[in-house]
């Protein structure tokens, strides 16, 4: 049989992993609204800093998963690292629903990490790998689009939920038809060889070098995923406490919290494939600004209208930016070596959610939830000076 890259070509394939990828993104979007609360009310943790390390497990760990997730996937294929990313994925709404101690909600964002690592890894590189050359950034945008459209619809309808505890029995559903679906996902191996007729392997090691500081337009990628993860982690964190402080509803947060990814979700589907006509420095750079400016927006506000407007802007700047990053990763690395360029990308780029809940914790504590806030904004502002700088299409 001959295999044909091009996303009409593979489009039931195609629609397979943007589903998949729905569900993926919707294992987070139950944690959303509910976590950062849950700490105080139900395990009686007043330090903003202690109530979110449990996004400091699920960064760190989604952040090292990427990294061996990548070269994995060169090595072994895409379709059992999925597999594998929602066989641990199962045990996630479990051990929080069973969790009697908050070490036990820690643990269970270590796994959490884990899944996203590896599941949303692979969407991803199985869509490029079916796309090829020429529709990376539509590719990457989709994929983006799905992911974060599932956080969204969660983090909403979880904050209307009664109990605290309702999203994770849901959880479970969302686990194992995630699991079930991909299990129906054929493997992207021949479609990658298509693409790959020249290009020599390299080591996890070499393309770790090679991403972060070695290859200039390949650092300042990975600086500038850094840069919007760090924003988000605190996003996650201090998002919910800040407006809960302004004296918003629960349902109020709710839909505070999900309007952001929701933006963030939508726009995607247009900004990666903006990206294939226009090029990844503008997007990327402009991106990264807007998001600064949406949070220095926020802080200046003080209606629910201005808030939402805010929370708009930041989903649409990072939509600017989050296809954009990964399709220009896979224009700077060959095939025979993206998936491990990819992997050392969302490396840098995951960790963010942990320095970010680290830096927003520890700021708020000290200064509280505005000054956490306006100081994580800088780090964006900073990446989109450089990547204007560096970048050359």
């Amino acid at each position: 049989m001959t295999v044909v890259n091009g996303i009409k070509e593979n489009k039931q394939q195609f629609i397979l992993l943007a589903v998949i990828n729905l569900f993926v993104g919707s294992m987070v979007g139950i944690e959303r609204t509910v976590l950062p609360s849950l700490a105080e009310e139900q395990f009686g943790i007043t330090s903003t800093s202690a109530a979110l390390s449990f996004i400091v497990s699920f960064g760190f760990s989604k952040a090292i998963v990427n990294y061996f997730a990548g070269s994995a996937a060169d090595r072994f294929g895409r379709r059992q690292v999925l597999i594998a990313g929602w066989s641990l994925g199962l045990f996630v709404p479990i051990l929080i629903l069973t969790a009697d101690a908050w070490w036990m909600i820690v643990v269970a964002n270590v796994l959490l990490g884990a899944n996203q690592g590896l599941a949303w890894s692979m969407t991803l590189n199985m869509k490029m790998d079916l796309a090829g050359d020429t529709q990376r950034g539509l590719a990457a945008g989709v994929n983006e689009f799905a992911g974060y459209i599932g956080v969204a619809l969660l983090a909403a309808i979880t904050g209307f939920m009664a109990s605290s505890y309702q999203p994770f029995v849901v959880g479970i559903g969302i686990a194992v038809i995630g699991l079930l679906l991909s299990l129906k996902v054929k493997d992207t191996s021949q479609h990658l060889a298509v693409q790959n007729k020249f290009g020599a392997g390299m080591s996890s090691v070499e393309a770790f070098k090679l991403t972060t500081w070695q290859h200039k337009p390949l650092s300042a990628i990975s600086f500038a995923g850094l840069a919007t993860n760090l924003k988000d982690g605190m996003a996650w964190g201090l998002f919910p406490l800040y407006f809960a402080s302004a004296g918003v509803s629960v349902g109020g947060i709710g839909f505070l919290v999900a309007v952001y990814p929701a933006a963030w979700g939508f726009f995607q589907l247009f900004t990666g494939a903006l990206s294939d006509k226009i090029g990844r420095r503008i997007l990327i750079a402009a991106g990264m600004v807007t998001q600064a400016g949406a949070l220095w927006l926020l802080l200046s506000s003080h209606h629910f209208v201005m808030w939402t407007i805010s929370a708009i802007l930041l989903g649409v700047g990072t939509a600017m930016v989050y296809p954009v990053l990964q399709a220009a990763v896979s224009d700077y690395a060959d095939p025979s070596w993206r998936a491990s360029s990819m992997g050392v990308y969302r490396f840098w780029r995951d960790s963010g959610y942990a320095f970010g809940a680290l830096l927003a914790g520890f700021t708020a504590d000290l200064f509280g939830l505005g000054a956490a806030i306006g100081v994580v904004a800088i780090l964006p502002f900073a990446a989109g000076i450089v990547t204007f700088a560096v970048l050359k299409k």
